[in-house]
């Protein structure tokens, strides 16, 4: 009897160990998924035009740690690319991945807290232009498994760096170029709605960023809806003088590039305008000339952490 007794207290303190043992794995596993962030992902999301009634398409990046962070809203990033990176919004879509934010969270895999947002332009006029006839799909990076691939080479500078010349009259230049973003501002609005309404975003953090052709989308988007953007920052493009007072009166902070060796969008049409949201209001400009850089400083700009801590410092007030 006593005997038994023995045994059935040992199989007790081992079935006791085991659960003991079951439950100290259960936990560990628990505690290593509260500490692993969820992966980034990036999404294709569905809309018809307001231009042509068409359907296409829009990248959304969902940042790491979206998915296992069900109770924190997101700051987004609105981005505006460049001229080249046009297309049809369906299978040339990819073309957008390029440059800017999106190339940076996805291509070069970089911990941006931002929900970016990336449509693409409509072809328009544009298609014979050489620069965009000419592309081909081997030109859009690809997001490796492993790493991250090498930056192309940067646009050649021969031509030595110059004070050069500043132009305060802008009376006669017109305020956008040819058949821009201005174009799709209605379809802007519904995908900075859906994003909005589908997503964990912080509504006091949405941002706007573009480059070239998206840089004056930029300017244009920031003075037509003033009331929506914590802050902007336009990248070699230049804002008209005309555009200004609304972002003036909001004091939106504006954060502005150029490039002094730039020959597409030159350094001396920067000045009227910036000069002219500072004469108008109090909001926190700055202003950076990347003089050693052609057009293609946004690698330079869009690389740098310095940007995105920028931006995440500013909320509406």
């Amino acid at each position: 009897m006593y005997l038994s007794v023995m045994k059935l207290s040992v199989i007790k303190l081992r079935l006791l160990l085991i659960m003991l043992l079951v439950a100290g794995v259960a936990a560990c596993s628990n505690l290593h998924s509260a500490k692993t962030p969820s992966a980034e992902q990036l999404l294709r999301l569905p809309y018809i035009s307001s231009v042509d009634q068409l359907k296409r398409e829009y990248f959304v990046y969902l940042p790491r740690g979206y998915e296992s962070q069900p109770g924190k809203q997101w700051p987004v990033l609105f981005f505006l690319h460049g001229n080249g990176e046009r297309g049809n919004g369906l299978d040339e879509l990819d073309y957008v991945i390029s440059h800017g934010p999106l190339y940076e969270a996805w291509i070069q895999k970089k911990d941006l807290p931002f929900i970016i947002v990336s449509p693409q332009l409509h072809m328009f006029t544009m298609g014979k232009v050489p620069y965009i006839a000419n592309r081909t799909r081997a030109q859009i990076p690809q997001r490796l498994a492993e790493g991250v691939p090498p930056y192309d080479p940067l646009f050649g500078t021969p031509q030595p760096m110059s004070a050069g010349e500043e132009i305060k009259d802008m009376s006669a230049i017109p305020p956008l170029l040819p058949v821009g973003w201005e174009q799709v501002e209605q379809d802007l609005m519904g995908m900075i709605n859906t994003v909005q309404k589908n997503y964990r975003t912080d509504t006091n953090r949405l941002y706007i960023t573009g480059l070239s052709y998206g840089g004056f989308g930029t300017w244009y988007m920031a003075s037509k809806h003033p009331d929506l953007f914590a802050a902007a920052v336009p990248v070699v493009g230049w804002g008209h003088p005309d555009l200004m007072e609304p972002i003036a009166k909001a004091n939106i902070p504006v954060w502005a590039f150029a490039a002094g060796r730039d020959t597409a969008v030159q350094k001396k049409f920067f000045y009227a305008g910036i000069n002219k949201l500072e004469e108008l209001g109090e909001s926190e400009i700055r202003f950076t000339v990347h003089e050693d850089m052609g057009h293609d400083a946004w690698k330079r700009i869009y690389a740098s952490k310095d940007l995105y801590d920028w931006l995440l410092a500013h909320q509406k007030k």
